[in-house]
């Protein structure tokens, strides 16, 4: 194992490989040890196939992170991040050698686990794994959509893959199982993952918990599968690659045995290897086992630099000739050029908004309704939209009208079918939208959030432009009763940083959900909408539904005099609001009725503004809302009251289910006159 330099000596390709090698595993041991926190074991053992993805097989270039062209790698396996910024380092992103010093430090670009927007080149935020073999999925969707809808004469601008390096706890988690089914379904052939197979957990071996031929699981995918058993055998790890990448017809998996810790005396294939620094001593006797200098730390010889650095040169010469097939396309094709620079680029076409319908009190609609007809309206003219749902398309109505269904005989369609996958829908929408030029959306029941919540975590930390369409948004849904009846969900998913949540509270109001969330770019949109149907609020009498995008407005108040009372609602409740407001002037009170259907955008508005909804001196104020409470109190303070859902609901008719948990009219009255005389 040992490989020693001298000055001047000539160094054949082997002993070169091996040494950036080696030099990949020495900076993931003192990164871990100088931090005293990581996990070192990873990084060891799967330097090889790293190594030979970033300098044989994969086109990116260091100087350019962003290049539209590139292979997009992930670290699925996110615990073994120095892996990756060891890799980024020595291949000429731009992250100096002290970063890599600074691992897991405040304000260092290398976080425990990989993040995007955090060090260039990382592509994608993992960590809670399976979570990036997922969203690997989601880029191939959006490369072969792009490919199928732009692609002429063969151009080979849409020839790049998606590589990975997935573990056994990627293996475990179901998401990763959904999202493998979804990729072999649709035969994403510009799939390339390397399973680093090592049999060890933090429990202890794999076969604590762990025994199936997981090839075999992949091939029933129908995926294709390879296995080397050496994880040190370059050539044995290159043939299975360069196959894997003539495959183009299915996704490919390689198993690949590697050793945690590999080279380490004690720990090698070990769990103390999987997430503790490897110690003073055992660093001292891993490194004379690499026939390493034990000081410095952090120490690249020069030949492995250059050898590394390689990269950079092989990375712009790709991009130019990247560049050289666009120049020529856009001779041939300039509308279909200018179409697609400006959708990588994120702009939105003029007159992408011209048929947004406004709907009149004539209109008696549920909001996923109206919301399917402004999503209708949108996506014609702006075809960067993209998406699907759980299976449940016919009761959610996200169907994009005449986009066709993307499959693995038209990936040019629009309309994506995940399956009864809520999971691995959501993570493949971070995917899309990481790769860039299109707009993913998913829709599902709001309940079944629960299910890809990890998913929508990992949008809202990364900020990316998803939509969630989550229809049956209450008990109003009626009769599926409490199992799909969402309670704690919007509570929940406004406790989530970053996550915009909107609850119209009408047609008008849903159709400016969707103007926000199509605009929106500082992270995930969730419209939370009604199965039930809703009347349309007359707007020539209120204010109009324009002012949804502040979040909360003053819908309607009474005329000449303060009020003694704001009735807070969204949703369907607004309307329970709307109808309370003349039974109270009738009975002498004056009433502010204030929509509330995004708490994230009421919150970004300035204070004066959130002072002129919610003055600070009116301290009666009654929230309606037919859901938990909890996130409620912060608006109502201590001498205001919630009407909401402390227990589950219930399976009858959503009228019957509304009125035996207290949403009427003369309910929301009496709660107001109780507020009233208690002030």
């Amino acid at each position: 194992m040992a490989l020693a330099t001298n000055v001047g000596q000539v160094l054949s390709q082997a002993e070169l490989d091996q040494l950036c090698i080696n030099s990949i595993r020495v900076l993931a041991i003192d990164a871990v040890q100088k931090a005293n926190s990581g996990h070192p074991g990873m990084p060891m053992g799967a330097a090889p196939m790293a190594y030979l993805l970033f300098t044989r097989f994969m086109r990116h270039n260091p100087a350019n992170p962003h290049w539209f062209g590139r292979d997009r790698f992930v670290l699925s396996a996110g615990h073994g991040s120095m892996l990756l910024y060891a890799m980024l380092h020595l291949s000429g992103y731009d992250l100096p050698l002290e970063e890599l010093k600074r691992f897991r430090q405040l304000g260092s670009k290398t976080p425990g686990h990989p993040e995007y927007g955090c060090a260039p080149g990382v592509e994608t935020t993992t960590g809670p794994l399976g979570q990036g073999f997922a969203t690997g999925v989601g880029m191939a969707i959006a490369a072969r959509h792009l490919e199928a809808t732009f692609d002429r004469d063969g151009s080979g601008l849409f020839a790049h893959r998606i590589f990975a390096i997935t573990s056994d706890g990627d293996m475990m988690e179901g998401v990763s199982s959904e999202a493998a089914s979804l990729a072999g379904h649709l035969r994403l052939g510009n799939i390339v993952y390397l399973y680093d197979d090592n049999h060890i957990t933090i429990d202890g071996s794999t076969s604590l918990a762990f025994s199936e031929d997981v090839c075999k699981r992949f091939e029933a995918y129908g995926w294709h599968t390879q296995s080397v058993e050496d994880g040190n055998d370059l050539g044995a790890l290159s043939a299975a690659i360069e196959r894997a990448c003539a495959e183009r017809q299915r996704p490919s998996l390689i198993r690949v045995r590697t050793h945690i810790g590999y080279g380490s005396p004690h720990r090698q294939d070990s769990p103390e290897a999987h997430g503790k620094a490897l110690g003073a001593e055992e660093v001292k006797l891993t490194k004379r086992n690499y026939g390493w200098p034990l000081e410095p730390d952090f120490y690249v010889p020069d030949e492995a630099r250059s050898e590394m650095g390689k990269c950079r040169e092989r990375g712009a010469q790709a991009e130019a000739e990247w560049n050289r097939k666009f120049e020529a396309y856009a001779a041939n094709y300039p509308e279909l050029a200018a179409r697609l620079k400006a959708m990588l680029a994120g702009q939105l076409p003029a007159g992408w908004d011209a048929d947004i319908p406004t709907f009149t009190p004539r209109d008696n609609l549920a909001t996923r309704e109206s919301a399917s007809k402004v999503e209708s309206a949108i996506a014609k003219h702006v075809p960067a939209l993209i998406g699907g749902s759980a299976d449940l398309a016919e009761s959610t109505f996200t169907d994009i009208k005449d986009g066709g269904s993307f499959g693995a005989n038209s990936y040019a369609g629009r309309n994506l079918h995940f399956g009864i996958r809520e999971h691995a829908m959501c993570a493949a929408l971070n995917g899309i939208a990481l790769h860039g030029g299109l707009i993913p959306l998913g829709s599902t029941f709001l309940v079944f959030s629960d299910y890809a919540r990890a998913s929508i975590r990992l949008a809202a930390l990364m900020r990316l432009h998803v939509i969630y369409v989550f229809t049956h948004d209450s008990i109003g849904l009626g009769e599926d009763g409490p199992t799909h009846q969402p309670v704690e969900h919007l509570a929940a998913l406004r406790a989530m940083p970053n996550l915009t949540v909107i609850r119209p509270g009408d047609a008008n109001e849903a159709a400016e959900a969707w103007r926000v969330a199509i605009q929106h770019r500082e992270g995930p949109v969730l419209m939370a909408l009604s199965r039930q149907k809703i009347p349309t609020l007359d707007r020539e009498r209120m204010a109009p539904a324009g002012m949804l995008a502040r979040g909360a407005y003053v819908l309607t108040e009474t005329a000449g005099r303060a009020p003694d009372i704001i009735l807070i609602a969204t949703g369907s409740e607004l309307q329970l609001a709307v109808g309370a407001k003349p039974i109270l002037e009738q009975r002498g009170h004056a009433v502010r009725v204030v929509s509330m259907p995004s708490f994230e955008l009421f919150e970004r508005q300035d204070a004066v503004y959130r002072e002129s909804v919610l003055p600070s001196g009116l301290e009666r104020r009654l929230a309606i809302e037919a859901g938990s409470p909890m996130c409620w109190y912060r608006w109502v303070g201590l001498r205001g009251d919630v009407l909401g859902m402390t227990t589950f609901g219930e399976s009858a008719p959503s009228a019957d289910v509304f009125k035996h948990f207290g949403f009427t009219v003369d309910n929301v009255v009496a709660r107001a006159e109780a507020l009233i005389a208690r002030a």
